[in-house]
Order: C-alpha cells, then structure tokens, then sequence
C-alpha cells in the first residue's frame, strides 16, 4: 500500500511539474520560452527579454568542454558538476558517471551503468555518489570510479547527495532525506517531511554544518536537524505558501542552503530570501526578492534571482536591496553563483552571463552549445563550470 501510494504521488507530481514549468517556472508564460525557443522582446510582457549588445568589461577565456553523456533534456532535474581535489564529476541520465581534470578537461575515468542517473553527484571524502530516477543510491572511489556501494531509497533522487563528516545524507523526491555510513552504505536513520499537493519540480540538497544537516523543502521551510541521528531541532518558514489555488501556493525551496559561519541563508519560489542563525534557528532577515533555485555569495553580497529572471544583490548583515538587473527578464535563470568580482546566471538559450558585484551591470557574456543550462554553474580554483541540459560541460576562466 505504501509502496502504491508513493508512486502515485511521483506520476501526480511529474504531471503537475509539466504544466508548472510550462506556465510559471521561469516566468515565462510559454513553452517555447522554457524549452529553449528564441522570443524577441517586442513589447509582449511573455516573450524572453532579447539579448543586447554591450561593451564587455571583463575578459573571459574557454579552458575546455566535454561531454559527460546523454543529458536531462526536459526532465528537469538540474544536473550539475561537483569539484573535489582537482578533479571535475558529472553525472548523465544515460551514461554513467565521468570524471575529468579540472584544469585541463582531460577525461581520468568513466563509471558504466545502465541507471538514469539524474540531478548532479556529490562528491568528497574520497567518495562520489549519485542518485538514479529509481532510487539508488551508488557510491564510487574518487581515485578511480570503481563502485564502493549501493543503497536504495524509496522515491527518485534528482538531487545531488552530500558527503562529510563520515556520512552521505540523500535527499529523495517524496520528502526524505536518508544518511548512509560513508564507508559501508549501510543506512543510519532517515527524515520524512510532508509534501504539499503541488510543487515547482526540483529539490534541495542538503546543506552540512558541524553537527547539522539544513534542508530545504517543497513546502517554503527550512529545516535542522542533528547529523548523528536525524533529529528535528527547527523549523523556519522561508517562503509563505499563501494563496487561492495550489499553482499560487506553491513556495519551494529547491537551492541548497548556503552556510556562511554561523549563519545560514535561503531563498524560495515565493521571492523571499532570509538570514537564519544556524544553531538557534532564529531569524536575522528577510527581504521580498529571490528564487527556488538557490542563490551565490560574496563576502559582502547575496545575490538571487528571481522567477520573473530578475537578478538582485542584497546586503549580506541586513539583507538591504543594492542593485537589481532587469536585462534578462523571462529567460529562465539559473541560481546565481560568484565568480571572482562577478555574478553568473545562465539561461534557457545557453548564454552565460557575468554580472558585476558592485552595480549589476552586464560584463561579459558566452555560450555553452545552445541548449539550456538549468543547473547552477560551479567555481572552484577560479574556474567556472557550466552543463547544459545535454550534457555538454563548459570550463572558463577569468583573465
């Protein structure tokens, strides 16, 4: 029974993801404006804003790309890479698992498997794990690829595992968030969180601090639990699910929280971003702009992006609205992320676009194989890493 009930709320939620993505995901009221159609922005508020030219105050350069195997095309799961000792990972729905040089792109090894591997994989501690649209959960040497374990979780995992502190905490479709033992993949506790009727498609990975685990749900909230065994210590609203209809309800947190210090910080699809004390749970801040996706963070600076595809800069102590970019309206904008002195989004037609931290105007500006990219982009050892949605992996660099 149990069993039936889990896969008809999964067939529920993917029919409902379908037409939430066609008409308010990004923003964008059409289908072709989600998928990857071109729009001119010709005065109709539904159409992507049209590309313009600009003087580029930032140099970028292409280290490389790859191709990590057959991508999520419209699944939307946000695959993405993990960055651990030098080495780029990146999974593919169809295709295994591929890892490559960070700086040189070169491909050091490939895992094989016949399971749709979606969301990207979590990396560390020697170890790569993904999830599978199944619900396994497969383990990897870093070194080498060769499979260390296997586990099994009872929904879909569309997104990336985390790794530390001797555990590996899963995040699966239906609300659960299971720890395995690093070493041995045997299972240590698990979390349910209720699910409302209707969500934005994507999840949260988990986010680990000393001691804690900080997940955020499909319900507006923000959880913490203790690491060792699962235990519920708050719960903070982040996005209030207000509203006549469930389409207008709908307040998911899909980006990891991010944890600086102390102090944590998420964003929701109901445009609302907040600063939380981590160990307390207590509120610092909240401001009214942000996305479901997640957000980036410089040392002084919030940056979100919301679904109309607005990108916002707040103040980082008082959460204080510095600078707004409107440029990129209705192109259906990844979480920002930072690189170097810069903001980086991308968008459904497989731009890239460097923002600058102290006005938010555009600087710079690249494309990655014309397909979208959905999945944040990731900086490690200054390079930026960008994979579309058919698998195409892109490496640039600042000069």
């Amino acid at each position: 029974m149990l069993k039936r009930i889990m896969l008809e709320r999964t067939l529920l939620k993917r029919i409902m993801a379908i037409a939430v993505l066609a008409v308010v995901l990004s923003g964008c009221s059409t289908v072709k404006g989600w998928f990857g159609g071109k729009g001119k922005d010709d005065g109709k508020p539904t159409e992507p804003a049209e590309l313009v030219d600009f003087t580029a105050t930032a140099t970028v350069s292409k280290l490389w790309s790859a191709n990590a195997g057959k991508g999520e095309d419209r699944l939307g799961v946000h695959q993405g890479p993990a960055v651990a000792d030098g080495r780029v990972y990146a999974a593919a729905v169809e295709g295994g698992v591929r890892a490559f040089d960070l700086q040189t792109g070169k491909t050091v090894w490939q895992y094989k498997s016949e399971e749709r591997l979606a969301g990207g994989p979590g990396a560390g501690d020697g170890l790569v794990v993904v999830g599978s649209l199944d619900g396994k959960v497969i383990a990897l040497d870093a070194a080498t690829g060769a499979e260390k374990w296997q586990a099994k979780v009872p929904n879909e995992v569309i997104a990336a595992p985390a790794i530390g502190q001797g555990l590996v905490l899963v995040r699966s479709n239906d609300g659960r968030v299971s720890a395995f033992d690093a070493a041995t993949g045997e299972r240590r506790w698990f979390s349910n969180h209720d699910l409302p009727s209707l969500s934005v498609r994507g999840n949260a990975p988990v986010t680990l601090g000393p001691g804690f685990v900080f997940v955020g749900n499909d319900d507006g909230t923000l959880s913490a639990m203790a690491l060792n065994d699962g235990r519920p210590l708050w719960n903070q609203v982040i996005g209030v699910p207000e509203g006549r209809t469930e389409l207008e309800r709908m307040a998911d947190v899909d980006g990891a929280p991010v944890l600086d210090g102390t102090t944590v910080y998420a964003t929701s699809f109901k445009k609302e971003t907040v600063a939380i004390d981590g160990p307390s749970g207590r509120p610092l801040w909240s401001r009214d702009n942000g996305g479901p996706g997640g957000l980036g963070l410089s040392s002084g600076n919030v940056i979100v992006s919301d679904p109309a595809g607005l990108v916002w800069a707040l103040d980082k102590t008082s959460g204080a609205s510095l600078w707004s970019n409107t440029s990129l309206a209705r192109r259906s904008l990844t979480a920002p992320t930072v690189h170097g002195d810069f903001a980086v989004v991308g968008d459904f037609d497989g731009y890239v676009h460097w923002l600058r931290l102290d006005n938010g105007q555009e600087a710079a500006r690249e494309r990655v194989g014309g397909k979208a990219v959905r999945a944040k982009p990731v900086v490690a050892d200054g390079v930026l890493l960008v994979q579309n949605v058919e698998g195409e992996l892109t490496a640039f660099r600042l000069q």
